[in-house]
């Protein structure tokens, strides 16, 4: 699995994030730039170049963990320092995190530290996603990780074992208007896995085939978030 992120300018958006993640910079060529994690997450995230400005607040956004009040304010400089800024999505001004735009205008949040949810994760602590209880549980069989949360309509997957990030889902869920910008990447398992076999695999779950990009099959989960299968790695 990846995260995959437009971005008008990948190197510069992925530059941002390697220093916001604390992750490292994989590779520097062509229409993608990959990140490579230093937390223990167990997947990429990767930059892919897109004509297509943000117009809409995203479905999906990262939450970041700090160590320390020191570490979250010096968090919230450096991201502003490197282009990021402060945005309203409807916070409370009494909230503990502190809401920000990377250079595109992607969402983030810098989680306050002791936060007992994310206790645990590393400097990824959270895929944050609009979503309804019907999704998480696509992901959690899609994926095959184990659900870590399920209450008042709030549910969370993380991949098998002791470190990574979540991904939640919760409401409320806004009507889509264009593309998600930051969505998944998932491929069969092994060098000789079945991509047909695991499309019709996640058809049976509850997706969609929706058409083609970049050599693999674009999707919608039951939320209608888009996602794409590669061919097998």
């Amino acid at each position: 699995m990846a995260l995959r992120v437009d971005a008008e300018d990948p190197l510069g958006l992925a530059r941002f994030w390697a220093d916001a993640l604390r992750w490292d910079v994989a590779d520097t060529g062509g229409d993608e730039v990959a990140l490579v994690p230093t937390d223990g997450t167990p997947f990429p995230v990767v930059f892919v170049a897109s004509a297509t400005r943000k117009a809409e607040k995203n479905r999906i956004h990262l939450d970041l963990t700090t160590t320390s009040a020191g570490d979250q304010d010096e968090t919230v400089a450096m991201l502003l320092e490197r282009g990021g800024r402060h945005v309203d999505i409807g916070q409370g001004a009494d909230e503990p995190h502190v809401v920000l735009a990377d250079p595109e205008g992607n969402e983030l949040c810098v989680i306050e530290p002791g936060n007992s949810f994310l206790a645990g994760c590393g400097r990824l602590g959270s895929i944050t996603c609009d979503g309804t209880p019907a999704v998480g549980y696509f992901w959690r069989d899609a994926l095959g990780w184990p659900l870590v949360w399920d209450q008042d309509g709030e549910t969370a997957i993380r991949a098998p074992g002791p470190t990574g990030p979540f991904i939640t889902w919760g409401p409320p869920v806004p009507p889509k208007l264009a593309p998600n910008r930051l969505r998944l990447d998932v491929a069969p398992a092994g060098a000789h896995g079945d991509q047909r076999a695991a499309i019709d695999r996640l058809v049976a779950l509850g997706a969609q085939r929706v058409g083609t990009e970049a050599g693999g099959v674009l999707m919608t989960d039951p939320d209608g978030n888009e996602f794409r299968v590669s061919p097998a790695r």
